[in-house]
């Protein structure tokens, strides 16, 4: 009987585009090949595949999501993981638990195309439905040795607007602002900006009393203030 995640593969595999892959892979710097399969394109095999066999469960749902990131041989296949965990009818079943399997999948992903995805639209989405557990680790994720799991923790509100904690957005830009790695200072100016939309007066004082922050930061906050 075939998988969800068997049929997801067979989907990216007959959309494969020889001439696509390489530029693909070159643009990501990425050790993993790829089919040569655009967003929309997967988007739809994703629609498809979960019309067909709809995931009867959470288990079956982490299971499915599992196969996919831990099995890949082509890069799609982790997108096709990331997007089945928060697609729109299954996106309130990962809850706290799954917190270890998104860790997974920040260090083992290494990669702001994972990263981002997995901070914004999954780490997100549980945090606001369960601060009380998910709060504190995010704090722990911010003072983690591993960068992306430090910019998972800056950037998992993106999407919060009024429900931002400030608290914790201020403590995980604080636990990296030493840090010069590019990916994190873009980061850190990358939340700051988006939060700017829904508190500007918050963003600007912040930006004023950290003269720490990176130029780059303090360039990405204040872009549109």
């Amino acid at each position: 009987m075939t998988t969800l995640a068997d049929a997801l593969r067979a989907g990216l595999e007959a959309a494969a585009d020889p001439e696509a892959a390489p530029v693909m892979r070159a643009y990501m710097k990425s050790d993993m090949p790829f089919r040569g399969v655009p967003q929309p394109v997967r988007a739809r095999i994703l629609r498809e595949g979960v019309q067909a066999q709809p995931p009867p469960t959470r288990g079956t749902l982490a299971a499915t999501a599992d196969a996919l990131w831990d099995g890949a041989q082509f890069r799609e296949e982790r997108y096709l993981a990331t997007a089945l965990a928060g697609y729109r009818d299954y996106a309130r079943w990962p809850d706290a638990d799954w917190l270890p399997r998104y860790r997974h999948w920040v260090v083992s992903g290494a990669w702001w195309d994972h990263v981002d995805e997995i901070a914004s639209r999954l780490v997100g989405p549980v945090l606001r439905a369960d601060p009380v557990q998910v709060t504190p680790v995010m704090r722990r994720w911010a003072t983690d040795p591993d960068p992306w799991l430090r910019r998972t923790a800056i950037l998992c509100q993106l999407q919060s607007k009024g429900d931002t904690d400030v608290d914790l957005l201020a403590d995980a830009i604080e636990a990296s602002l030493k840090d010069e790695g590019f990916f994190l200072r873009k980061g850190i100016g990358w939340a700051l900006r988006q939060h700017a939309r829904t508190d500007p007066l918050w963003v600007r004082e912040f930006v004023d009393t950290h003269p720490e922050l990176s130029p780059l930061s303090r360039k990405e906050a204040l872009k549109h203030l």
